[in-house]
């Protein structure tokens, strides 16, 4: 009898309604997702009236409207368990690829002691780590979804929360605020070939 009644409780996710076709577990990773998502865009509402560059302005902008659409789909996802309206887009960055090596001295950092200390180097640093946050949280929560249609929206919008981080690196990087040591010539080579391919397994096409 107790396994009859066990086996009853089993449902098979294509025996449920779609709104329903979650774990709890997957529930508490989306909750713990969004919010993080909500978190970063009310910091952004923060930094906008602190920026001076107008090209950090500009880039804060798009992302606030990127990741407003990218809100709106996931919780629509999660509240219908089904395609949403609008599926996952894709973010286009402005910022070339081109990275500046090497560094220069600066003066030590410190935290600021009051609000007008905060300048674009503090406000671009801040955005990197909510995009970065967000980045780690939406990974490990499409790593055990069961909804097929909620795990694929958060596992589509990954990229693009990466390329808008990667887009901030280079705006930092670009003005100094990331600087990109190097190795000797030598050290890197000792590195970049410190791995060899497998004999003998399948060629690329």
């Amino acid at each position: 009898m107790q396994q009859q009644n066990q086996s009853q409780q089993f449902n098979p996710s294509n025996q449920m309604p779609p709104q329903q076709n979650h774990g709890g577990h997957e529930l508490f990773d989306a909750h713990e997702a969004i919010s993080g998502l909500i978190g970063g865009m009310e910091q952004y509402l923060l930094y906008e009236q602190h920026i001076q560059d107008p090209e950090l302005k500009s880039m804060l902008q798009r992302h606030k409207a990127f990741l407003s659409q990218l809100y709106n789909t996931v919780v629509q996802t999660l509240k219908t368990g089904q395609d949403p309206a609008v599926k996952t887009q894709s973010y286009q960055m402005t910022e070339s690829n081109d990275v500046l090596y090497g560094t220069q001295p600066t003066q030590p950092k410190k935290p600021a002691q009051a609000v007008n200390e905060l300048n674009d180097e503090c406000i671009s640093s801040f955005m990197m780590g909510t995009l970065k946050s967000s980045a780690s949280i939406f990974t490990m929560t499409a790593l055990e979804m069961t909804n097929p249609v909620l795990r694929r929206v958060f596992q589509d919008s990954v990229p693009n929360l990466i390329e808008m981080a990667y887009e901030v690196f280079l705006y930092q990087n670009k003005h100094h605020y990331y600087q990109v040591p190097q190795l000797k010539p030598e050290d890197m080579q000792l590195y970049t070939n410190s791995f060899a391919p497998i004999q003998g397994g399948p060629m690329p096409h």
